[in-house]
């Protein structure tokens, strides 16, 4: 526990740094409040997407982001002047995104590239003059470039402190997508058509009902079937989401009588939340909904013309947009979060295979690593679940989870000896087998933790 704490407490630091940074850079290029709000979001949501991780992904970033950025000028023009056909643009260019990562890891970090510069127009609309002596057009781009050297050099002081995964970890991390299997349609085309009908939904009904304030709906459901994991996934991801903004809401509804809204105490105290939100995020989805909620609140107050805080609407509009989310993620080709969960064992137990065949010419236990990474991003929902349905049913996939973490270190250990124990590759071998039947996988994978703790024994 006191690792994991110290590891997000690194994260935290390192980004709070990018964002400083950043910061800094956006008022020296293009002095004002609204370049420094688009600074602050993207360099947040860089640093959380580890897009540049290694080499080739801070090439592609450093020569395709100020093109996405300035194509993201055009959406949010098209917002601003004619709503609908905007709201078409946004919707196509976020599917498209999305399905085109079934085409490998180059895919995946073009379609994040894509996603992160749309994503901001909802949170912090480009500025529409020009400051600082930058035509307007040039503004986003310019902050988007500063975003990103401002994270790669954060990042790249973290590696040296040995506060981060060496750049190879994290691209082999990023690169293990869900392969298609057997699924018709492919899950990438599922989570794109789902993705889409979310926020077609979400713009129509934030038009309709909420003309001023309709960014917060198209938001919500974006984040609520961004990275979709399967309807449980959603579920859990949507209830996190409203109870930590409800919590963001009041938080933030105290700090504004307490706080001069648009001075440096807001900006500060948006910062602090920022830092914390990322700090707690791997204890809990719900603190970085919190915090996220309370420091966009606070961003907010620092534009122009800035509206009143109206966070009861707010948190209204997040509901709906919660709503809108899981409807698409239950109904529009849905996806069960447990045969993601099997697809991901499956993979891992792959990744054992590997790494203890006695004919392979290299031991690769960073595979099982990364492997067990994609798994363990299942278990807080599975968690939930088995919480929730205890009593009502005996299968509970979270239990599979636990069964093969128990597995990890000792499958490590023996790759990185060079040792191959037969007892111990025919229990891999069987709990592969058992994957297609729910109902003996847990055995299975009790039977492999068992095979390791006697190989363990015997060495």
């Amino acid at each position: 526990m006191t690792r994991r704490l110290l590891s997000s407490l690194r994260e935290a630091t390192l980004t709070l740094l990018a964002t400083l940074g950043t910061l800094a850079c956006t008022q020296a290029l293009a002095p004002g409040v609204a370049s420094g709000v688009l600074g602050v979001v993207l360099s947040l949501s860089l640093a959380r997407s580890h897009l540049a991780g290694e080499r080739r992904g801070a090439w592609e970033a450093l020569l395709a982001l100020p093109l996405v950025a300035l194509a993201s000028v055009g959406v949010g023009h098209l917002l601003h002047t004619e709503p609908w056909l905007g709201a078409v643009v946004f919707v196509v260019a976020m599917a498209a995104s999305i399905w085109m990562r079934r085409f490998g890891a180059r895919a995946l970090r073009a379609g994040s590239l894509i996603a992160l510069p749309l994503v901001t127009i909802l949170v912090a609309p480009p500025p529409r003059s020009g400051t600082g002596g930058l035509p307007p057009l040039l503004v986003p781009v310019a902050v988007a470039l500063a975003a990103l050297v401002c994270v790669l050099l954060a990042q790249r002081l973290g590696r040296r402190l040995r506060w981060l995964a060496a750049p190879e970890a994290a691209a082999l991390d990023a690169s293990a997508t869900d392969a298609p299997g057997a699924m018709r349609p492919s899950p990438h085309t599922r989570m794109a058509l789902q993705m889409a009908a979310a926020l077609a939904a979400s713009f129509a009904v934030g038009f309709l009902g909420f003309p001023s304030h309709w960014s917060w709906i198209v938001l919500t459901a974006f984040i609520v079937n961004s990275g979709n994991r399967g309807r449980q996934d959603v579920v859990y991801k949507s209830a996190l989401r409203v109870l930590g903004a409800a919590g963001g809401t009041i938080v933030a509804m105290l700090v504004a009588h307490q706080v001069a809204i648009g001075g440096p105490l807001a900006m500060g105290t948006m910062l602090a939340s920022v830092f914390v939100g990322v700090w707690l995020r791997p204890w809990g989805y719900g603190w970085w909904a919190l915090f996220v909620t309370l420091a966009l609140a606070l961003l907010q107050t620092l534009q122009p013309a800035a509206a009143p805080l109206l966070l009861w609407q707010r948190l209204f509009e997040i509901v709906i947009g919660a709503a809108l989310g899981l409807t698409a993620a239950w109904f529009v080709l849905p996806v069960r979060s447990t045969d993601v969960l099997r697809k991901r064992i499956a993979e891992t137990l792959a990744a054992m295979s590997g790494a203890l065949d006695p004919q392979a010419a290299e031991r690769r236990p960073g595979a099982i690593d990364a492997a067990m990474k994609r798994v363990k991003q299942l278990r807080p929902s599975f968690h939930a679940r088995r919480l929730a349905l205890r009593r009502w049913q005996s299968l509970q996939p979270v239990d599979w989870i636990d069964a093969l973490c128990a597995c990890e270190a000792p499958v490590v250990a023996l790759a990185r000896r060079g040792e191959t124990p037969g007892a111990v590759r025919k229990a891999v071998g069987a709990a592969r087998q058992a994957m297609t039947d729910p109902a003996q996988i847990r055995d299975a994978l009790e039977a492999l933790r068992r095979a390791l703790e006697r190989a363990g024994t015997a060495s």
